[in-house]
């Protein structure tokens, strides 16, 4: 009974550790974001840090027009990375885990 729990014990390090490593890779992920026109271009990576955003001149005439873009696009990237984040998390997470009975926190 010890030795099983001591061996679970270590499947749950294991797994957190693969987590942490899952979560550092998803840094080099990215996802490219664009509005309707093309106007507006934006790469996050999946842990929700932006990379780059480009602007095209036309939207700098426009501040309104310019703030209303930025918040459609952003909010679409930041919803595809969290997806993303969400599966492979999940995935790593699943995949880690130790048999415990009544224990189905990832299936």
């Amino acid at each position: 009974m010890f030795g099983d729990l001591m061996g679970m014990m270590g499947k749950l390090k294991e797994a957190q550790q693969k987590i942490e490593e899952t979560k550092k890779r998803l840094n080099s992920v990215l996802i490219d974001e664009q509005s309707s026109d093309g106007l507006l271009k934006i790469t996050i990576t999946a842990n929700h840090t932006i990379k780059s955003v480009q602007i095209d001149d036309s939207l700098l005439e426009d501040k309104e027009q310019l703030e209303d873009y930025l918040v459609l696009t952003l909010n679409r990237a930041i919803e595809k990375a969290t997806k993303i984040n969400e599966a492979e998390v999940a995935a790593t997470a699943q995949d880690g885990m130790p048999d415990l009975p009544g224990l189905d926190l990832f299936k």
